[in-house]
């Protein structure tokens, strides 16, 4: 286990038996008598991952000295609408591996992958109503609306090799970081926040997913495929212009720019052994990098607002250790 993993491991343990709570809800509420939908369902939630989106809302909420009740119900919720992103974005990006294995639209067809995301998706406006609190369903429901216009924006962004850093950032903020923030402002709704605790804790949530997104897309040119468990240079197969890609265009030489510019138009995956140099030899990684620890830094501040404790130390803790993230 890596230094990072090892870090990551210990502020979860943090909240380990909140999360075993979280778990039986999920195997719950995941109960269909379609068996296709439950197989489906099932397969993705058990691949793994550190299910960071719900332990965030876990960990806020304990660092706010709650232990709502309905804490366990709406990390599931955000398990439920991140799975049903995941079902979905395969099927657009038309992926194969995701955390070492095949993803479900390689195994089960992308109609079942679609129609079993959109189950998710019921499944999770359904648990919402448990909670009966409409500011909590309000969150979701923008949350939901962003991260789906975040989806399309990148498709419409795909091969265009002219997107600048602001798009590219408005797009992962959409796609990525909005779950992120919803997840953390739910933590600190259930805890009765004072307004501007829970933007302190919805900030925290933003920034800590844009490194996130940020080191993902970093990953994609300079990380190691067995680790990562998926398949290097898909980000490049999809034509998308990625933060590594648009400094890598911005520091070349004319001939290096080119040559991106033509793979990103192309999805040029024959000519990523090139794209690699260009992004190493350019320093494209390391600007890459410093974006996401002027995120890192930003997400520690917020985090630094909330009252000191374990909970608190683990978020400061999640958000320092990210850029060492290797998978």
């Amino acid at each position: 286990m890596t230094a990072a993993a090892a870090s990551t491991a210990t502020v979860l343990s943090l909240i380990a038996d909140d999360m075993r709570q979280v778990d039986a809800v999920i195997a719950q509420r995941l109960d269909s008598g379609v068996p296709l939908v439950g197989q489906v369902s099932r397969y993705i939630i058990s691949a793994g991952g550190k299910r960071l989106r719900p332990a965030l809302l876990l960990l806020v909420n304990r660092a706010l000295g709650c232990d709502s009740a309905q804490r366990f119900n709406l990390a599931a919720v955000v398990e439920f609408i991140h799975t049903a992103t995941l079902l979905h974005d395969d099927v657009v990006d038309e992926s194969t591996l995701r955390r070492g294995r095949a993803t479900a639209n390689a195994s089960f067809g992308n109609p079942a992958s679609v129609l079993v995301g959109d189950f998710l998706y019921s499944r999770a406006f359904q648990m919402m109503l448990d909670a009966h609190d409409m500011r909590v369903m309000a969150i979701l429901a923008d949350a939901t609306n962003v991260i789906a216009e975040g989806e399309v924006l990148q498709l419409m962004n795909m091969h265009d090799a002219s997107l600048d850093e602001a798009g590219y950032l408005r797009v992962i903020r959409s796609k990525t970081a909005k779950l992120f923030e919803a997840s953390a402002r739910l933590g600190a709704v259930l805890a009765g926040a004072a307004p501007d605790i829970e933007e302190a804790c919805a900030s925290y949530g933003q920034a800590l997913g844009t490194a996130f997104q940020v080191i993902d897309d970093v990953l994609d040119y300079d990380g190691d495929t067995t680790e990562m468990g998926k398949n290097l240079g898909d980000d490049l197969r999809e034509g998308k212009a990625t933060l590594p890609l648009i400094a890598a265009m911005q520091r070349g030489t004319p001939q290096q720019r080119d040559l991106v510019r033509h793979a990103i138009e192309n999805g040029a995956l024959e000519e990523l052994d090139s794209i690699l140099s260009i992004v190493r030899e350019t320093g494209a990684l390391d600007v890459t990098r410093a974006a996401a620890a002027e995120e890192a830094q930003r997400a520690i501040d917020c985090a630094r607002r909330l009252p000191p404790n374990d909970y608190s130390g683990g978020l400061v803790q999640l958000a320092a250790q990210l850029l060492q993230r290797r998978h």
